[in-house]
C-alpha cells in the first residue's frame, strides 16, 4: 500500500488548491455545522498513519481526480428556493462516511476515445465534454476502463456523491452562492454558451476544486429516477431500488436556464438516451 501511496504522490506533483468557499448568509447555523463536519473529517484522514492523497490521475487516460472529504450535508432544495422542484423534496441528512475521488472534469472526447476508440459526440473537440453517450454507453466505458488499469475503482457517482461534491460545503442555490447573476463566471448555460458544448475547465471551480458542475454537459449518475426523495438513503449510496427504468441526470447544460443549473437540480432520463447536452464523470474508490 505504502508503494501505491509513494507513486500517486510522485504522479501527483502538484498538489489541488482548495480556495475558501464563502458562507451562505442565510442558513448560518447550517452551513457552520456542514463545514465544521468537513473540516474534522479532513483532518481525521490525514492523521495517522496513512495520509489520504489530494489527487489522483488515471495512468490510462489522465484523468484528475480530486478526494472529497466525508463530513454531512443537506440534500434537496429548501422549500424558498428560486427555481425548485417537487423532485427535489423533502430535503434530508446524508452522511458521507468514506472519502472518494471525484473527477474534476467532465470526462472529454479524447478520454473517451482512448479507452473506446470512438467519439460520438456532436460538438468535435478532445477537451470538450463527451455526449452523445448513453447511461449504458457509461457502464460500458467504466467496465473497459477499470480492465485497463487492472482494477475495480472507478464508477459512475451516487446522485448523492454528485450533489455532496457540487456543494462543496455549501446549501446555496449554486456552489458560489444564491444569484444567478454571476452564473457566467462559473458555468456554460444557455445565455452564454453560444448553443454549443466548450472546453472542460474554462470556468471558475467549486471550492474543493471541481469544474464544471453547473451546465456544459447534463451528468450520468448512478441512480434510477424517482419522483422525490420519500424513503431515500442516506448514507452516500446509489438509490437503485425501485420501478422506474430511468436513471438520474445532474448539473444542467449549455441549453439550460439558471433554474436547471443549480445544485439541487435534477433530471429523468432512459437509459438508452443520447444527447448532445448530456455526458458523464467518474468516481474513484480509494
Amino acid at each position: 500500500m505504502g508503494s501505491k501511496i509513494s507513486i500517486i504522490n510522485h504522479i501527483n506533483a502538484v498538489r489541488c488548491y482548495l480556495k475558501k468557499g464563502e458562507k451562505e448568509e442565510a442558513r448560518n447555523s447550517i452551513q457552520d455545522s456542514i463545514q465544521d463536519s468537513i473540516q474534522d473529517s479532513s483532518i481525521a484522514a490525514k492523521s495517522g498513519n496513512s495520509e489520504i492523497p489530494e489527487t489522483f490521475i488515471s495512468l490510462s487516460t489522465g484523468m484528475e481526480f480530486v478526494s472529497v472529504p466525508t463530513g454531512e450535508f443537506d440534500m434537496g432544495s429548501f422549500s424558498d428556493e428560486l427555481g425548485r422542484s417537487d423532485f427535489e423534496s423533502p430535503t434530508h441528512r446524508v452522511t458521507i462516511k468514506s472519502h472518494f475521488y471525484m473527477s474534476k472534469s467532465q470526462v472529454t472526447q479524447k478520454q473517451w476515445k482512448t479507452i473506446m476508440g470512438n467519439n460520438p459526440s456532436h460538438f468535435k473537440g478532445e477537451a470538450r465534454p463527451v455526449e452523445m453517450v448513453s447511461w449504458e454507453n457509461v457502464q460500458e466505458f467504466v467496465k473497459k476502463l477499470n480492465a485497463a488499469e487492472n482494477t475495480d475503482k472507478y464508477r459512475l457517482p451516487s446522485e448523492t456523491e454528485w450533489e455532496y461534491s457540487c456543494r462543496a460545503g455549501t446549501q446555496s442555490r449554486y456552489y458560489f452562492g444564491g444569484s444567478e447573476s454571476e452564473l457566467s463566471e462559473y458555468a456554460w448555460y444557455t445565455e452564454n454558451s453560444g448553443r454549443k458544448t466548450h472546453p472542460i475547465r474554462q470556468k471558475k471551480p467549486n471550492s474543493w476544486g471541481i469544474y464544471d458542475m453547473h451546465g456544459n454537459v447534463w451528468e450520468w449518475v448512478q441512480d434510477k429516477w424517482h419522483e422525490n426523495y420519500n424513503g431515500s438513503l442516506c448514507d452516500g449510496s446509489a438509490w437503485e431500488e425501485g420501478t422506474s427504468s430511468n436513471r438520474v441526470s445532474r448539473g444542467g447544460s449549455w441549453y439550460c436556464d439558471p433554474d436547471s443549473c443549480r445544485s439541487a437540480a435534477r433530471f429523468s432520463r432512459a437509459p438508452e438516451s443520447r444527447f448532445a447536452n448530456l455526458g458523464f464523470r467518474l468516481v474513484r474508490e480509494l
